[in-house]
């Protein structure tokens, strides 16, 4: 009965929200974005780094309820690959490796970004992003006419057609296409010049001086080095891994025969990455160390696009279960393809800052198997008893970021909401099972045995739930303090638990309230926050 009623009231309150939503659409993004932002610091979920020694560029720290959210966002992926498959297990394998590795995978040699300086403000700048930027200003321009037209026409409104026949729209999807050919082209033959042209021929000027004075663009390498030895004359140059990739696939034949691997399968890993980025931006979105959480997957030579196409839908059915929006995903198919690959995809989520690529899902052929085979000297080959033959397997990768999905799910679960009474309150609807608090328990006052009988509680629930008990305000602020850190339940101890054993349990989302046993919460939570339930919509 109770729950019954609470599906009701949750129906309610998501209705109530997305009514209520408009606020943020009203709102500049770019404010939005330092509010969020400004927000993650308030309530302890990401710090800048070292920032009594005024911080390090593009480094952040995550603090106790970030570290929260992002330790439950990595179990979601960890148990969604290693318990949901079979023929998926997990690694963790040294950030240190040997540095003919990357040789062997290309990094040495290709991991550049293409760079230009502005000579006044004297602020470097990716040249790649620089024209992705100018691009996105065109879509930018597509979808406000199609918005205006949406609005002006109502229901009637056929935005495929109009897309198709209104001339502004068509004009603004000639440029921007005439546009994208163009870098595109320069990026698949790396023309340097080519791509400084297109930055002048477009007139894109850097944002800080507002000047089209550029250098020319250069190659940067993104890998940070340092010395492995007791003594100058007998180190080694080693390098700070900038992918976590490369660690299974020197583990291949390792796991593969200590566990008795038959293909397809594949090894999964999380772990830090080091990037130098020069143009690192957009808070925890790219950052210099950052987690990754990356899955190999092997396969037969042939059969790669067909696990690749697999792969593909399964990773958006993951990301989408969370409930965050359909329409806020979408896939960018690569026209440039990496060195490796055949076949490439992102994932991208609507950012405050616009569409941007979450995680990517590559097939990577058998470059990475066959070039250390060739560079270690060593076989690494799988023998097929199907086939009766042995061969270089193929691989899938699908690989996330496990910062920019943090991002991801902050930024579009924060929201400023107007009340019926005229108050705003500041709201994180995080989806419950990744929350870093389940609920918060609250003595109504503290005094007459209310405190003890909450700790009761508290301590019946904290082996299952991460819980925590707050009696310091009004019971009215310590509700808009845990919506602020995205508690999904407030749980009421006041006298009437001390006379029938019930408690007041509150929603976050909908602020709906009633009364039930305190024997019940337990079974309450388990329904509504426990990562199973999330799991069981992969399946």
């Amino acid at each position: 009965m109770h729950l019954k009623i609470w599906k009701a009231h949750a129906a309610t309150g998501k209705r109530r929200s997305k009514q209520n939503k408009n606020i943020n659409t009203n709102m500049a993004q770019e404010d939005l974005f330092k509010k969020i932002v400004a927000h993650a610091k308030e309530y302890g979920f990401v710090f800048p780094s070292s920032e009594i020694y005024d911080g390090l560029s593009a480094v952040y720290d995550y603090g106790q309820n970030g570290v929260e959210l992002k330790n439950n966002i990595k179990r979601y992926w960890w148990d969604a690959m290693t318990q949901l498959n079979e023929n998926i297990v997990g690694l963790d394998s040294a950030i240190f490796m040997h540095p003919t590795i990357w040789k062997a995978s290309g990094h040495v040699d290709a991991f550049n970004d293409p760079l230009i300086d502005n000579r006044d403000s004297k602020k470097r700048y990716r040249a790649d992003v620089l024209i992705e930027d100018e691009i996105a200003k065109y879509d930018d321009k597509i979808n406000k006419e199609v918005a205006k037209a949406a609005k002006k026409f109502g229901d009637s409104f056929d935005e495929k057609l109009y897309r198709e026949t209104n001339p502004r729209v068509q004009e603004h999807l000639s440029k921007r296409n005439e546009l994208h050919e163009r870098y595109s082209k320069a990026m698949n033959d790396m023309n340097l010049e080519e791509l400084r042209q297109i930055i002048l021929d477009y007139d894109i000027v850097c944002p800080i001086s507002g000047t089209k004075n550029w250098t020319e663009v250069r190659q940067f390498n993104l890998m940070f080095s340092t010395e492995m030895g007791s003594t100058s004359e007998g180190s080694m140059k080693v390098y700070l891994r900038p992918e976590t990739a490369q660690g299974i696939f020197v583990n291949f034949l390792n796991v593969q025969k200590t566990g008795r691997m038959r293909i397809p399968f594949g090894i999964a890993q999380i772990g830090k990455a080091f990037r130098n980025e020069i143009v690192a931006r957009q808070f925890i979105f790219r950052m210099r160390e950052f987690e990754q959480m990356e899955m190999q997957f092997f396969v037969r030579p042939g059969e790669e696009l067909k696990w690749f196409a697999k792969w593909k839908e399964t990773r958006l059915k993951w990301h989408k279960a969370l409930g965050l929006g359909d329409e806020k995903y979408r896939y960018h198919d690569h026209e440039k393809l990496a060195h490796y690959a055949n076949a490439a995809t992102d994932i991208e989520f609507l950012m405050p800052f616009g569409f941007k690529e979450v995680e990517g899902i590559h097939s990577r052929t058998n470059f990475d198997l066959g070039n250390h085979e060739k560079f270690s000297g060593k076989k690494i080959q799988y023998f097929d008893p199907e086939l009766n033959q042995s061969y270089t397997p193929y691989v899938i990768e699908t690989s996330i970021g496990v910062d920019r999905m943090f991002l991801s799910v902050f930024a579009s679960s924060y929201e400023e909401e107007k009340l019926e009474n005229g108050e705003t309150r500041v709201v994180l609807h995080l989806p419950a099972p990744l929350a870093p608090i389940k609920a918060a328990i609250m003595p109504l006052v503290r005094k007459d045995g209310l405190p003890e009988k909450a700790q009761e509680l508290v301590d019946a629930l904290k082996f299952d739930f991460k819980v925590q008990y707050d009696e310091k305000d009004s019971i009215g602020k310590r509700y808009r303090r845990q919506d602020a850190i995205g508690t999904p339940f407030c749980i009421t101890v006041d006298h009437q638990t001390l006379e029938d054993g019930t408690v007041t349990i509150r929603h976050r989302d909908s602020m709906q309230q009633e009364r039930i046993p305190a024997s019940e919460v337990a079974s309450v939570l388990d329904k509504e926050v426990s990562m199973k339930e999330l799991l069981k919509k992969l399946v």
